[in-house]
């Protein structure tokens, strides 16, 4: 068989009950995994609208623009652009900067970088996860197999011994 985990754990040498519990781990960081994922692709797609909503401010006039702006997922506010040329920022940890259109764009497209290169680290960890949980299936099987086949060892010796 193989090795399961980054710990390199023989699997061919663990008992059922192990393999089982072992499998419920992988099973449960798979999920988690999953899940960040599943963030990270969100913070993706939030950071390409900000991107795409940065580029359809015209930053060569006054302003005076109207916009929508969203305080929830479903709750806006109506506001205009005062100075197009003035966009803050979040830097992280709720910490803003006020930077011109053209920087703004370059820190989305650093985070987007980030976020980007973070999504391939856990996609490849949920790769591993995926043949680690693949791997204690397969192990369990042939558990499973040795258990029957000793099983009917045993029955069928006791059936000979019964006609003896």
């Amino acid at each position: 068989m193989s090795q399961a985990t980054q710990q390199g754990i023989n699997i061919d040498t663990m008992s059922l009950d192990q393999l089982n519990s072992l499998k419920s781990q992988q099973q449960n960081r798979l999920e988690a995994l999953s899940g960040q994922y599943n963030a990270f692709k969100d913070a993706k797609d939030r950071l390409s609208l900000a991107k795409e909503s940065l580029a359809t401010i015209p930053t060569d006039g006054e302003g005076g623009q109207e916009i929508m702006i969203p305080l929830t997922e479903s709750l806006y506010a109506q506001g205009k652009i005062v100075d197009p040329n003035k966009i803050l920022v979040e830097l992280g940890a709720g910490f803003f900067v006020e930077k011109s259109a053209d920087d703004a764009l370059k820190v989305l497209e650093r985070k987007y970088k980030v976020v980007d290169k973070n999504t391939e680290n856990v996609m490849s960890a949920i790769e591993v996860s995926s043949r680690n949980v693949q791997a204690l299936n397969q192990a369990m099987q042939g558990k499973m197999m040795e258990i029957q086949a000793k099983q009917a060892g045993q029955a069928y010796r006791k059936q000979m011994e019964g006609q003896k």
